[in-house]
């Protein structure tokens, strides 16, 4: 029985500590984030990504989440991402598109060093993890407009049927 109760004590203060560390990154960075939004600066943000978000038919205010996620990773950047989505009203499917960009490329800078320590070519490792996030990300954005057309079209169908 002790055996499992050391188990537990050191599931519990493991998670506790982990949770410390992401609250001490994600606090000051929702602090940062509201100073940003405050002296305007989010929206210039969101203005220069503007042109990528474009190409995925986003909202410009889904620029700054998903530059935040590709800078400082998933775990850290979701705060952002949440705050972001409910406070611009984010669409769901612009949230999925930031996830499928997100899933190849998050915290490029960080992964990236830490594989350049061991040798690897940055220069490389960003740019593929960039155009596969990219590629990946244009072809969901037109999965999901096809599926949505099919839907539309079959909401019409549906609805002159019953007249």
């Amino acid at each position: 029985m002790s055996g499992i109760m050391s188990i537990i004590k050191e599931a519990a203060v493991g998670s506790f500590l982990s949770v410390r560390q992401i609250a001490f990154i994600v606090i000051p960075l929702m602090v940062f984030m509201e100073i940003l939004k405050d002296a305007g600066i989010l929206e210039k943000i969101a203005n220069l990504f503007s042109p990528l978000v474009k190409i995925y038919g986003m909202k410009k205010e889904s620029g700054f989440p998903l530059v935040i996620g590709i800078i400082i990773g998933l775990s850290y950047g979701a705060g952002v991402i949440f705050r972001s989505a409910r406070e611009d009203k984010l669409p769901k499917r612009d949230l999925y598109l930031i996830t499928y960009f997100l899933v190849c490329a998050h915290a490029v800078f960080e992964d990236t060093a830490i594989l350049m320590a061991i040798g690897a070519s940055g220069a490389l490792l960003l740019s593929t993890r960039l155009l596969a996030a990219a590629f990946f990300t244009y072809l969901a954005s037109r999965l999901i407009d096809g599926k949505a057309r099919k839907l539309s079209a079959a909401e019409s169908r549906m609805l002159d049927n019953e007249r």
